[in-house]
């Protein structure tokens, strides 16, 4: 939840006398990366494990490269609209990737699935219609508060595509790989550092984005402190998919982007109209109900199985776990793709298609 509160101060309020507001996410991006790739270094010497990539190079590029995508817009969304509206979407990444699953892995899904996941899209949906969805800070946005809710939209839409492009590629990519946790933070986020300090220097944001954390202190201390909560919150993800299970992981993720929304509202003033809260009901009952559902049919010795996707916080762990999320990862940008671990491998299969499957597949994210 600190994760939260951070990214939502860093991206919509202002700092100083003159009132600037922070617009270089990939900076945000790029700090994460950069604190996540020191902690698994650090990890892999301590615990001895080898430092050699096991799996090709490419591979933890593109998984690096539509990770990168997904933080940013998730970041960038948060210039446009509200942070409510941008955790709420989150939870509708579940159709995106049940798309890319079959497109990519050739996955079948069972009908309940499917509504499961109209579910959640119609909560969504009436969030949306129900009441504002821009920022305060949006509204200087060309076409006001309309226009930039359709361009924070877009960019949401731009995170649904790229998380659940990462999470689907990167289970096709790592698969028969038996790679440790740390390792692939290592290269994942080695190879997303290099990427966003690409785009940083690319687009001339590099040197502004250092101006203004140097001219405000306050900003250089958020942006740490994002990033380590981040990290922090990767390691505190693996922890507890692996001491208490995934299920009870999708319902600690569920809770907390609940009471995220709960917490911005009191403190960043977002007043939501009656049928928002309906709408934000509909998609935490229907996640919920999949949670508690999954565990009574795992009592009664049903397979567990769940939908793909991914809650993200990771770190959003985003979050996110390297946000393969947000996280991360934010999500951290936002899963744990690093329970593909050998210690990890049999959990990672049994609940690979879960939407919390970014926080399963790696450590986010924000």
């Amino acid at each position: 939840m600190l994760y939260s509160v951070l990214q939502e101060r860093i991206m919509t309020q202002p700092y100083g006398v003159n009132k600037e507001f922070f617009t270089h996410s990939l900076f945000l991006v790029l700090c994460n990366r950069l604190l996540t790739v020191t902690l698994a270094l650090g990890l892999l010497l301590a615990f001895g494990q080898g430092l050699r990539p096991v799996a090709p190079p490419y591979s933890y590029a593109l998984v690096s490269l539509s990770n990168v995508a997904a933080t940013t817009c998730q970041y960038e969304a948060l210039k446009y609209v509200a942070f409510p509206v941008q955790t709420l979407g989150k939870c509708a990444k579940i159709l995106p990737v049940m798309a890319w699953g079959t497109l990519i892995m050739h996955k079948r899904y069972k009908a309940t699935e499917y509504g499961l996941a109209l579910a959640v899209t119609a909560g969504c949906t009436i969030f949306l219609m129900a009441g504002p969805t821009s920022s305060r800070h949006g509204h200087g946005a060309a076409g006001g508060p309309q226009g930039a809710g359709v361009l924070g939209l877009a960019l949401m839409l731009g995170y649904l595509g790229a998380d659940g492009f990462t999470s689907t590629f990167q289970d096709k990519l790592f698969r028969g790989y038996q790679m440790s946790a740390f390792n692939q933070m290592l290269y994942v986020n080695a190879f997303s550092s290099l990427i966003s300090a690409a785009g940083l220097l690319t687009s001339g944001q590099l040197a502004p984005a250092l101006d203004f954390v140097t001219r405000h202190p306050q900003a250089l201390l958020s942006v740490l402190s994002l990033s380590l909560s981040a990290t922090v919150g990767q390691l505190f993800i693996m922890h507890t998919i692996r001491t208490y299970g995934a299920l009870l992981f999708a319902t600690v993720m569920n809770t907390r982007q609940f009471l995220s929304i709960l917490l911005s509202c009191a403190l960043f003033g977002h007043p939501l109209p009656l049928g928002q809260w309906a709408g934000t009901v509909i998609v935490f009952g229907a996640l919920y109900y999949k949670s508690f559902a999954q565990k009574g049919a795992g009592r009664r010795g049903t397979p567990k199985r769940s939908l793909s996707g991914s809650l993200d916080a990771a770190a959003d762990a985003e979050p996110g776990a390297p946000n393969f999320d947000a996280e991360a990862q934010e999500r951290p940008a936002d899963a744990i793709a690093a329970l593909r671990a050998p210690d990890a491998a049999a959990a990672s299969t049994a609940f690979m298609a879960s939407p919390t499957r970014s926080a399963q597949r790696s450590p986010r994210h924000v």
